[in-house]
Formats: structure tokens, C-alpha cells, sequence
């Protein structure tokens, strides 16, 4: 229990820095409602239980050997983040009204959230290599059945509980107003922020390639 403890730490300390997942999560939850954001939470959860899994039965590692298709998969991951930032820039000039919750059935459904967010979860494959990264420096040599069956749904649990908080904290109603107050801006900045991560993603991914066609 002390190294599944240990490693839960990493994860969430990982999942608490800001990126496309957080400005996802927070933009949805202040947009539509608080079933759409933790919705999110649950689409994060489970990307985050997949890279978990993937880490665990070596696919990472297959990755890590053969480099191009770890950069094609780079490549992939980058054009989506690039076209979820020009999406919801192009959306924000688009008028809302006060979500409440009697509103809430007119918008998306909650479980195209759900899909939208496990998309921008598992678009940076990195974070796969990164779990794999903490798992290899942090368990034990041989682990235990228990300990590698117990991974992936409390990583699950760590995930969609913290983007549930981010999801509580921007759905309250004080948020919702400063959002629809200045819904332009902060859509935005929100497809800015993400469609940058996704531009540097592609960029480290060309500078990885360019390398390996040089060797």
C-alpha cells in the first residue's frame, strides 16, 4: 500500500499541472453545466486508466523502441489539440444563456463531453511515457498481482477526482456569470492555450523526426 500511495502522489501531482486537460475541463464545466464537467472528469479518468494500463503490459515500452511510431502517434496527438484550439476559438463569439439545471438537456449531451475530454486525454502520448517513467522508478522489482491490478482504477480515481473538483469549481454559478460576461475572451484564450500545446507538441515531434532522419 505504501508504493501504490507513492505513486498515486506522482500521478496526481502530474494531473494538477496546468495543460489542455484542466483548460478542457474548466471551460466545459463553466459553459454548459456541472454534469457536462463531470462528465470530462470521467473521460479523464478513464484516459488516464488506459496510459496506465498501456504502461503496464509494455506497450510504452514497444513505443520508446520503435521511435517512428511514437512520433507518428506525436504528430496525431498535436493536429487534434491544434484543431480543438481553432474550434473553440471559432465558437466564441457564439452567444449562451445562463446554464441552470432545467437547461441543462437543451445542450451536447453530457457524454459527448465524456468523449471530448478522453480525446484530449490520450492525445499526448507523452503522458503514457511518463506513467510509465513513475511505475519503473517507483515499483518494486517484482510487484504484486494485487498491486498491478490496483493501479489502473485508482489512477482512475485519482484523475476523475481531481478534474471533478476543477469541474465543482467552475460550475458554480458565480463562475458561470464572470463566463458568460466574458464568454469571447476566455473562449480565446482557452483555444489559444490549447491549440499553443498542440503547435509545441507538433514542434517537438518535427525536431524528434528531423534527428532520427539524420542518423
Amino acid at each position: 500500500m505504501g508504493v501504490l500511495a507513492i505513486i498515486l502522489l506522482a500521478i496526481a501531482v502530474g494531473a494538477m499541472s496546468p495543460g489542455p486537460s484542466f483548460v478542457l475541463v474548466s471551460r466545459i464545466s463553466m459553459s454548459h453545466s456541472r454534469i457536462h464537467g463531470l462528465a470530462c472528469a470521467i473521460g479523464m479518468g478513464l484516459g488516464g486508466a488506459l496510459f496506465a494500463t498501456l504502461a503496464l503490459v509494455g506497450l510504452v515500452a514497444l513505443l520508446q523502441q520503435v521511435e517512428w511510431l511514437y512520433l507518428v502517434l506525436k504528430l496525431a496527438g498535436g493536429l487534434y489539440l491544434v484543431y480543438l484550439g481553432i474550434r473553440i476559438w471559432q465558437g466564441a463569439k457564439v452567444p449562451m444563456t445562463p446554464v441552470s439545471g432545467g437547461e441543462a438537456g437543451q445542450l451536447s449531451s453530457p457524454w459527448r463531453s465524456l468523449g471530448l475530454a478522453f480525446a484530449t486525454q490520450v492525445s499526448n502520448p507523452k503522458t503514457a511515457v511518463v506513467y510509465a517513467s513513475i511505475f519503473a522508478a517507483m515499483m518494486p522489482v517484482t510487484p504484486s498481482l494485487a498491486l498491478l491490478l490496483a493501479l489502473p482504477p485508482a489512477i482512475f480515481l485519482v484523475e476523475a477526482g481531481w478534474y471533478a473538483i476543477v469541474a465543482f469549481a467552475f460550475s458554480a454559478e458565480r463562475a458561470q456569470r464572470v463566463y458568460l460576461r466574458w464568454k469571447t475572451g476566455i473562449d480565446r484564450l482557452a483555444g489559444l492555450v490549447i491549440g499553443a500545446l498542440g503547435l509545441r507538441l507538433l514542434g517537438e515531434t518535427l525536431s524528434s523526426a528531423s534527428r532520427l532522419t539524420l542518423r
